[in-house]
């Protein structure tokens, strides 16, 4: 099974979880194929052979990033932003039924948030067609650009290998 993993990035905080998230698949899974893609990198179309799709993005402003939080960020010395970010990609994705999605973010930690891009992209992902879409992990990081907080690029590996442990149980993915 081929597993794809599409992260959006502005400081290069959440590109981390996304690899250290296929490290642990990797390890836990052996010689399945994992695939880390940035937004405009990843294909509209999604080959039959992907098994599990995990979405990844820095919340901005209780949600997914928007080209104005993109430019926002930015302003603040952001390199890794692109002009197609998970928003975009998620509206121009053919959806698929049969496949589990799983989102994920990094955020700064808070006592009460009333949003993340995880469960606005697991949202949107369900709107566009993707019924097994799920929210996922949050991942902290110490401000806006970062880094990551002690431990969290740890907890991402480790996530990854529980997602892989739940693949194995239910079969590969499917639900």
């Amino acid at each position: 099974m081929n597993i794809l993993i599409v992260a959006e990035s502005c400081f290069g905080n959440t590109l981390t979880v996304a690899r250290a998230v296929g490290s642990g698949l990797a390890r836990a899974l052996g010689e399945e194929s994992i695939t880390v893609l940035r937004p405009g990198e990843a294909p509209r179309e999604l080959r039959s052979d992907i098994g599990l799709l995990l979405v990844g993005a820095p919340t901005h402003g209780f949600s997914m990033p928007r080209r104005q939080s993109r430019e926002q960020a930015a302003e603040k010395g952001a390199t890794g932003s692109d002009s197609v970010g998970v928003r975009e990609w998620i509206a121009q994705v053919t959806a698929r039924e049969d496949l589990r999605a799983v989102t994920f973010d990094t955020s700064v930690k808070m006592r009460f948030s009333p949003g993340s891009a995880s469960k606005s992209a697991a949202k949107a992902l369900k709107k566009r067609g993707f019924p097994q879409a799920e929210r996922g992990q949050s991942f902290y990081v110490t401000g806006t650009a970062g880094p990551l907080a002690d431990g969290e690029e740890q907890r991402a590996e480790a996530w990854g290998a529980q997602l892989a442990g739940a693949l194995s149980e239910d079969g590969g993915g499917s639900r």
